[in-house]
């Protein structure tokens, strides 16, 4: 169930929760967006409230029709994200694996260009002050990120107390300033009309084009989703009708200093949202919105590392560290992810300089993430919840008619960005690599019923000629039925040194699509000889395997329902631990395998990012145990029989005497 109740408990304090820790990425968006609609275009009615209508009318049916309205209405236990919905839907159809490695790669990968566009969009507003005119912002956005990067090893909780009070300042300060303006020019409420987005994109030249730019309003929708399981379905709903007036407001505000600059204006260069501060509200004003860009960025790497640990679970992302800097249930930190998005958002600054040019690169990879949660979020709507797929049917179009749109209009941006395609494609290729090596891998693995080999273990288990492995021999099996385990473990105990012990124990790990299961099973297949065990863990759980099973093992001996073979907690008068020795059985690839070239690059792949992650003792949290690593071949297609011819005399049999 959700950590916070069905749809989440609504408090005061839960509100305040909800606008610091969801909104961090969209409620920012007015500090470019409607800089980079308007840009360098000589000021008309028919671009600012055009493009304005088209920005509300975005909000409006993007975010709180799609989003608030429906796709928080697919939470898994309270979670959201794309990589939770597939966990729901990924039973109705195999297919569905490529649009979410998509839809995962692609938020990934857009998280690396928020950030600095956010900071710098902020500290730019510097230059505005008399006397800083020409004040270089790039180092200071630098460091500001650099120092946002170095602090997560350290975990957010007290910082995160913050963010509620800012971000209610923050979305505070957008509505009053966006009233004041509208005050000075009410008719620029006229935009909220759709005839005026009808008539941009009807009779502005290019207008078509600038949807890209219209759709940085709505970017931050698919993080919102991702940060459901935060706050609950309710408290979000609840603050978005604050968030999304505010957003308006402040909106129509620029859209009334434009509006005052008169036809044929230029901004020269100025951002609309800076300029409707008075003059002595500047300088906090800029404080302001760099602590919610600030903000907006903690949310997004924070959102980076929940998405990479679940990937993991998944089976879409190799094993790497990943550590809890604090006992906050949830608060993980993850030091190669940091490290490469500390990497990516220093190097979009310095390679873009500016907020301005980052803008022509913004939002491509979004679309594609939206367009992914369509396709999952409709599977869900009609197997999940059972809607008629003649409803649905008409959602998926209607949806998909405004995303293509979106997208088409974005393409334009990928001649900005074609050096950011390398990271995605890099992202697309871990996890496509990792998904399909390991489907392939899972399919030439055999199981065997234990049943079967019974007496030889017991025989085994009680032949004092063979030294003692270990008092509890315990392997990691992927056999999910009570009786079976895979051919190698059988392969291992009986191997050139058979492994006695006194218990045997198998121990599967079962994924669960709820988040924070943490259960397990025990069938005894031998009374107090053979013992197989399932730990059903959820998909956000970090794996403890020596922790739970400790745990296990001791409410067993508490209920009575094993004999430890020594003192009654398993351990002897020389060692206060009970003897437990884990066997991790990992492949390696065989030279007696004969590949097609696509089958060859995706397993040569496999085990490249193998060596490159986390052991499979530690990524089980085994790491302080004893544990026996053993290496097993993996042979997929073997090499066919070669020819093999003696050369040279043959030589002649020896002549036997006669007895």
């Amino acid at each position: 169930m959700e950590r916070n109740g069905a749809s989440g408990k609504v408090t005061a304090a839960s509100l305040l929760v909800a606008l610091g820790i969801i909104y961090g990425d969209i409620g920012t968006s007015p500090l470019y967006v409607l800089k980079a609609i308007v840009g360098e275009r000589p000021i008309s009615a028919l671009l600012v409230q055009g493009g304005l209508s088209c920005v509300f009318w975005t909000l409006t049916f993007q975010t709180s029709f799609k989003y608030i309205w429906l796709t928080l209405r697919a939470d898994n236990h309270g979670e959201g994200g794309v990589l939770s919905l597939y966990a729901l839907v990924r039973r109705y159809s195999k297919h569905l694996v490529f649009p979410t490695i998509l839809g995962a790669t692609t938020l990934l990968a857009d998280g690396i260009i928020t950030p600095p566009i956010s900071v710098a969009s902020a500290v730019e507003g510097l230059t505005i002050v008399p006397g800083l005119e020409h004040l270089p912002t790039v180092p200071i956005v630098v460091v500001i990120l650099s120092l946002l990067f170095f602090f997560q090893r350290y975990g957010t909780q007290q910082v995160g107390r913050a963010f509620g009070p800012a971000m209610l300042v923050w979305f505070t300060m957008l509505a009053v300033l966006g009233l004041a303006r509208i005050a000075d020019h009410p008719g620029i409420l006229a935009a909220l009309s759709p005839v005026h987005a009808y008539r941009f994109l009807v009779e502005y030249p290019q207008a078509f084009w600038l949807l890209g730019a219209v759709f940085l309003a709505t970017t931050g929708a698919e993080a919102l989703y991702s940060d459901l399981g935060h706050c609950g379905r309710r408290n979000i709903r609840i603050t978005w009708v604050f968030v999304k007036v505010s957003l308006v407001l402040n909106y129509l505000g620029q859209g009334a200093w434009m509006m005052e600059l008169g036809e044929g204006a230029l901004l020269e260069g100025r951002n609309p949202f800076f300029q409707v501060m008075p003059s002595w509200f500047l300088l906090p004003g800029i404080a302001i919105a760099t602590m919610a860009a600030i903000i907006a960025s903690q949310a997004l790497i924070s959102g980076s590392y929940t998405l990479i640990s679940e990937a993991m679970n998944l089976n879409f992302w190799p094993r790497i560290t990943v550590r809890q800097p604090t006992e906050l249930k949830g608060q993980i930190y993850i030091p190669s992810v940091n490290t490469i998005l500390w990497a990516g958002c220093v190097a979009m600054i310095l390679y873009f300089r500016s907020s301005t040019h980052m803008e022509a690169a913004y939002g491509f990879s979004i679309t594609i993430a939206m367009m992914m949660t369509t396709v999952l979020l409709m599977h869900y709507l009609h197997f999940r919840l059972r809607w008629p797929l003649a409803v649905v049917g008409v959602l998926f179009v209607l949806f998909a008619t405004v995303e293509l749109s979106f997208f088409i209009a974005n393409v334009a941006k990928i001649k900005e960005r074609w050096m950011f395609l390398f990271f995605e494609l890099f992202i697309f290729l871990v996890m496509y690599t990792w998904y399909h090596a390991r489907k392939i891998n899972n399919r030439l693995t055999r199981f065997v019923d234990l049943g079967e080999h019974v007496p030889a273990l017991k025989a085994l288990s009680a032949d004092e000629d063979i030294p003692r492995f270990a008092t509890h021999l315990v392997y990691l099996t992927k056999a999910d039925r009570r009786h079976e385990v895979e051919e190698k473990i059988v392969r291992s105990v009986f191997s050139k040194r058979p492994k006695r012990a006194d218990v045997y124990w198998f121990v599967h790990i079962h994924r669960v699509e709820d988040p924070y299961t943490l259960s397990y099973e025990v069938s005894e297949l031998v009374d107090d000889k053979l013992i197989k065990v399932t730990i059903h863990a959820g998909f956000r759980v970090q794996p403890r395997t020596a922790t739970w099973f400790n745990r296990i093992m001791q409410e067993l001996v508490a209920n009575k329902e094993l004999n430890l073979h020594a003192r009654p907690d398993g351990s002897t008068r020389y060692n206060a631990e009970p003897d437990v020795r884990y066997v991790v059985i990992e492949k390696f690839l065989s030279i007696e395998n004969d590949f097609t070239l696509g089958k060859g690059l995706l397993l040569n792949g496999y085990f490249l990012l193998k060596r490159f992650g986390q052991s499979d003792a530690k990524a089980f949290g085994l790491e302080r145990n004893d544990v026996v690593v053993e290496q097993v071949p993996l042979v997929l297609t073997p090499v066919e029989r070669t020819p093999l011819r003696r050369i040279g005399p043959t030589p002649t049999p020896p002549v036997r005497s006669a007895p």
